[in-house]
């Protein structure tokens, strides 16, 4: 069924006086479907944004894309990493037929050129309520973002051009201003006359260079140098100051998105008293968890509204569940021993410990070359097992005894174990370095643990005395048949009775092991799977470790097989 749009009523909701109204920003959050139907579901916002989707798709940058410098005070250079207009419609496509809406969607679309917003519009306009124009992103390739919004002349034309096309689009257009400029007012009003329906502001400061305090490296990787916008808490001010000049130069009843740095009740307060009808929520997401998105989004909203009923409430109010402390930063580590456990498959040993469970995670970084999620092996010695696979892994395959690398982390949560008496895990490959914590874990709490690791012809396992102390453990070598520790485990597991298992390793070969215990008799429930999907921030804004509605960088890597088939079976 095709979505039935009401512009009219879309602006009223927009401009409805003294209820409070909040929105998700581009690239934070509600970047997949799952999400944004999990934001839609379960937050009280009253606008969805998507993120920036051109006519192709877009790899962006290479980690690291986000940085964290000081508590609350982000970087950021994504570089407009997205799907591509077929498949990004396809799905919200398939999400406005099997999910009705409570909020507003405002899709986001970005491109280099008046004919490819003019593609854009054209496809999406069907299915957004606001199509909002990125005329603003500072670190986007030559030609996008900044490079439009930063000129009264070149955006206006731009937006002629578009209404031209579409002089009766069914979504509002709504341009998405840059701080970068020294009359953002004009830009503003400018933009209205040429047939802009409301406007968002403002897009990330900058770009700058974002300097590590521990290496006094840049942190981001970019064609920039390194450079890439500010958000969070140190750009409120300006924020504040382009929402007023925009007011004063569009009037009152224009619909303004108002966004930046804001973060407690006391921000998005000042911010609708400077003319914002609708206040974006953006970098404050990595500073809660998710599993207390929903409790810090009411209280956000509700305190905000008891300062809009009475504006003479003027102390702070912070929130407990916002997190002041930086979730970004790095720590300098040594390699203090090298160890090959196979022609591609390293161990690594750090000086110090690195106290973490099972579930958690940290990320290396490399200045200069980038940064992956890895499992921690173990606690003391800090181990890593690193396996070649790209330009990342393979530096860190160069280097040597006593040189550096940066830690950041912990990420994830403790898996909870199941409330069995036994315990069957079963690894594939490198991941073994999830066991050991494992089977430590399980022993204490006094399940009797199996353990089955599967390995390739070339490669030990470095960890099979240790995991011997928790229970039983056989490493099983391939000889050539892919996952053959699978077979083996099969031919000997004949009793199911209070057993929970854990699996670690390829999703294809996790897969397969699921889908042998569930033919053995094992509830889908006492299945759990470690995770290791992509993801490239480990705070909660990227959003590409989705598993369904959950984050693994928030819940941890650890999911029921029962949870993955319902809600994320693409997974798989």
């Amino acid at each position: 069924m095709m979505y039935t749009h009401n512009k009219i009523h879309t602006k009223k909701r927009l401009l409805e006086p003294k209820k409070v109204k909040l929105a998700t920003v581009s690239g934070v959050v509600t970047t997949k479907p799952s999400l944004i139907t999990y934001v839609d579901t379960h937050l009280p916002m009253e606008v969805i944004t998507t993120k920036s989707f051109q006519v192709f798709p877009n790899e962006g940058n290479r980690e690291p894309i986000i940085c964290e410098v000081e508590a609350g005070n982000f970087g950021n250079s994504v570089g407009l990493r997205n799907s591509g207009m077929k498949i990004a419609l396809q799905e919200i496509q398939e999400l406005r037929k099997n999910h009705t809406f409570r909020a507003l969607l405002n899709i986001s679309l970005s491109a280099s050129t008046v004919e490819d917003f003019i593609t854009l519009v054209g496809a999406f306009e069907e299915v957004a309520d606001i199509l909002e124009l990125n005329f603003s992103c500072p670190h986007a390739a030559k030609g996008f973002g900044s490079d439009i919004g930063t000129s009264v002349e070149i955006s206006s034309m731009y937006m002629r051009e578009i209404k031209k096309a579409f002089p009766n689009c069914k979504a509002l257009i709504f341009p998405k201003l840059t701080p970068n400029v020294d009359n953002i007012g004009e830009i503003a009003s400018s933009l209205i006359e040429n047939g802009a329906d409301g406007l968002v502001a403002i897009n990330t400061v900058g770009p700058v260079i974002h300097i590590d305090p521990t290496s006094k490296q840049p942190i981001l990787q970019n064609a920039l140098g390194g450079k890439g916008g500010k958000s969070g808490s140190w750009i409120f001010d300006r924020a504040l100051q382009c929402i007023k000049e925009i007011r004063q130069a569009v009037g009152d009843e224009i619909p303004i998105i108002g966004m930046g740095g804001v973060s407690h009740a006391h921000h998005a307060s000042e911010m609708i008293a400077s003319g914002a009808n609708v206040v974006g929520v953006g970098s404050a997401f990595a500073k809660v968890n998710q599993k207390m998105w929903k409790s810090y989004i009411e209280e956000l909203k509700s305190e905000t509204q008891k300062r809009v009923d009475d504006p003479s409430i003027k102390e702070k109010h912070c929130i407990s569940y916002y997190n002041t402390d930086s979730s970004m930063s790095y720590h300098q580590r040594t390699i203090i021993k090298k160890e090959l456990l196979g022609n591609d498959t390293l161990l690594l040993t750090m000086d110090g410990r690195y106290d973490f469970s099972s579930g958690q995670f940290i990320f290396v970084w490399l200045p200069g070359v980038g940064e992956k999620p890895f499992s921690v092996a173990t606690v003391d010695p800090f181990t890593l097992i690193v396996k070649k696979r790209g330009a990342f892994t393979q530096a860190l395959f160069a280097l040597e005894e006593q040189d550096l690398l940066y830690v950041r982390g912990l990420y994830g949560s403790s898996v909870q174990t199941l409330s069995t008496k036994k315990a069957l895990l079963i690894a594939g490959g490198t991941g073994v370095a999830v066991l050991p914590s494992l089977a430590n874990k399980l022993h204490k709490e006094e399940v009797e643990v199996t353990t089955f690791v599967g390995t390739s012809n070339d490669m030990s396992n470095p960890f099979e005395k240790e995991l011997q102390q928790y229970g039983t453990c056989t490493t099983i070598n391939d000889d050539g048949v892919v996952a053959r520790v699978l077979d083996v485990v099969n031919q000997h597991l004949s009793d199911v009775t209070d057993l929970g298992c854990y699996l670690v390793g390829p999703t294809a070969f996790m897969s397969k092991a699921a889908e042998m215990l569930v033919d053995k008799g094992v509830n889908k429930e006492h299945i759990l799977l470690s995770l290791e999907l992509n993801t490239m921030c480990g705070v909660g804004l990227c959003g590409e470790c989705a598993c369904g509605d959950r984050l693994t960088c928030q819940w941890g890597t650890f999911m029921s097989y029962d949870y993955i088939l319902t809600h994320a079976k693409e997974l798989l």
